[in-house]
């Protein structure tokens, strides 16, 4: 078997979700936020994640914010995307989270990307990757390599508006919808085209966002 091999598929990785209601799927990795009672909860759970994820030599990202613990895992020696690995570490995550009294939140967990329309993304990705100090990802986007900033990616289309940046604010599909209707009522004008893999937010300026879910995005295999 090769290292690829190892990589879940969407089905795969939506059949494995559903016995583990703390994740969601997002952008090559399983994500979720646990609440804790106590900021120093929040760093016991915090060592013992650290503990199994040194059992099994399998490290998540970790964010701690006072008593919310932020958690993505991903496979990087992959590419980074979902594998095995991945969801056996989420499940025993979920298990030390319980062990703490935590409770999960994962409809907060946000990714943001920024979304450069370009005729050739060759032409230009490298500018971004050096002025950003980032390393190639999935599909050819772009990546912070300590996972602090914003992903970028590159939209190929001949047909370029005066608006060539933009954000793209990844949700669970689950969550999503509450953050549509709040964003709609500010009077934005919405373009649910592609819904439910993204919508199209403009404001009274014509700066143009995208609120995305999980669905439409496909482990590379």
């Amino acid at each position: 078997m090769t290292v690829r091999d190892d990589i879940l598929t969407r089905p795969q990785i939506d059949e494995a979700l559903s016995g583990l209601p703390d994740w969601r799927y997002r952008l090559g990795g399983l994500v979720t936020v646990y609440k804790t009672p106590t900021a120093p909860a929040a760093l016991e759970l915090i060592a013992a994640v650290g503990r199994l994820a040194e059992e099994r030599d399998h490290h998540p990202d970790l964010d701690w914010r006072y008593n919310r613990v932020f958690i993505r895992l991903s496979s990087h020696d992959v590419g980074g995307e979902v594998t095995a690995r991945d969801v056996g570490a989420a499940a025993a995550v979920a298990d030390a989270a319980a062990a703490a009294g935590a409770s999960a939140e994962p409809g907060l967990y946000r990714t943001v990307q920024i979304g450069i329309d370009t005729p050739n993304a060759a032409e230009i990705s490298e500018v971004w990757r050096v002025a950003l100090g980032y390393r190639k990802g999935r599909s050819g986007d772009l990546e912070d390599p300590h996972g602090r900033g914003p992903g970028v990616w590159f939209q190929e289309t001949p047909r370029l508006n005066d608006n060539r940046l933009h954000i793209d604010i990844h949700r669970s599909k689950a969550e999503s919808g509450p953050a549509l209707e709040k964003t709609a009522a500010t009077g934005a004008s919405i373009n649910s085209d592609h819904a439910p893999n993204w919508v199209v937010v403009t404001d009274a300026q014509g700066n143009t966002l995208r609120l995305c879910t999980e669905e439409g995005h496909q482990p590379d295999l």
